[in-house]
């Protein structure tokens, strides 16, 4: 094996789920990692999947998720399991000394993602869900005007919507609507970004109150298809101002992804704010002390609009990137930790995708924090 690729951290992948071909893909293009197993509960489907991705005959292919947390070569899994998987499949990798990047929702509560994030701190790994969107220099570059306190001010308001209109089939066979398997639904796996966008523009800061709004829709088994939830912050900023934020997630509606930050000098809006339009580059439109004109017949600004390129790596490729950096520094340098920054945002989303689903046990009333 050549000098370079010894220093590359070594994936592998447990389960074949469609979203594993971006990762896999992702793998391979960050300049750090490499594809080294897959796995599946049928060797067939895993055959099956490295076939049809195109990958290196030298990745090895198992046909029990144990065969892959056994092999000794793996230094860190990628898990794109149905939710209720997740636990037992986490903790044992973790118990095995694998680092841990994991698709989200991370568990089907807070209470399992402790028992995960115990099991990995315990062992000194790194864990990290599939957020992509957190790496791309776009959301970098939102951050900086965001808590500029010159350009959009105190946040007084948060909109963020992630939708999309599923087929007859999605309804009839896909995980994400099985009350077995993924009983979070369209709040786990849309409403995961939603939650944790607000989140982000608070800089990770814990709301006062969530509260479902009785627009809810669920299945036969129970599940959510489609919600929305209010997120209010009653503590008052600097300035007196306190936060609203109002999300909604659905598999019913046509695909958005929306994300507006409305503050107290400026706003911040963009469209697709989890998978960027273009591959290569990405927008978002700010506008700075937008008023009426006379009349109230039009504005006195136009909004700017600001392109950040993604040249070298696509967002995935960044989060791999960024995974196997914290992965390598554990590896290689006697007394580095593991980043603490990635559980406790995927701590404070998961609690926040809890809040929801309790209020609409309760029939939409107010979860406090």
């Amino acid at each position: 094996m050549a000098e370079t690729e010894v220093a590359q951290v070594r994936f592998g992948i447990v389960g074949c789920a469609n979203i594993a071909r971006k990762v896999a893909r992702a793998i391979n293009l960050a300049p750090n990692s490499i594809l080294h197993a897959i796995a599946s509960r049928s060797i067939d489907k895993a055959k099956r999947f490295a076939s049809d991705n195109g990958l290196d005959p030298r990745v090895k292919i198992y046909g029990s998720y144990d065969q892959l947390l056994d092999d000794p070569s793996v230094d860190a899994v990628y898990m794109p399991l149905p939710t209720s998987l997740h636990v037992h499949w986490a903790v044992m990798a973790a118990q095995k000394g694998k680092h841990v990047l994991i698709e989200k929702p991370t568990a089907l509560d807070v209470g399992e993602l402790d028992s995960i994030l115990e099991a990995c701190q315990s062992n000194g790994l790194q864990f990290m869900d599939g957020s992509m969107w957190l790496h791309h220099p776009r959301t970098v570059k939102m951050k900086e005007m965001l808590f500029d306190s010159q350009l959009l001010g105190d946040v007084n308001y948060i909109y963020s919507t992630s939708t999309t209109s599923a087929s007859p089939e999605f309804f009839e066979n896909d995980i994400r609507v099985k009350g077995n398997l993924d009983s979070l639904g369209a709040l786990g796996d849309l409403g995961w970004y939603c939650l944790g966008a607000v989140l982000w523009a608070k800089n990770y800061q814990l709301p006062t109150v969530v509260t479902a709004l009785p627009d809810v829709t669920t299945n036969s088994d129970g599940v959510i298809i489609s919600c929305s939830a209010s997120i209010q912050y009653k503590e008052p900023s600097s300035s007196g101002a306190t936060t609203n934020a109002i999300i909604h997630c659905s598999f019913l509606a046509d695909t958005s992804m929306e994300l507006t930050i409305t503050g107290s000098k400026g706003s911040l809006n963009l469209n697709d704010f989890t998978i960027p339009q273009r591959e290569s580059s990405a927008s978002f439109e700010f506008t700075l002390g937008a008023k009426f004109v006379d009349l109230h017949i039009g504005w006195n600004v136009k909004p700017e609009r600001v392109v950040v390129n993604c040249d070298e790596l696509p967002q995935e490729g960044l989060m791999v990137e960024e995974f196997t950096r914290v992965v390598a520094g554990i590896r290689t340098t006697p007394g580095v930790l593991p980043d603490p920054k990635w559980p406790e945002i995927s701590r404070k989303t998961q609690m926040l995708v809890d809040a929801v689903k309790k209020s609409v046990d309760l029939g939409c009333k107010p979860v406090y924090f």
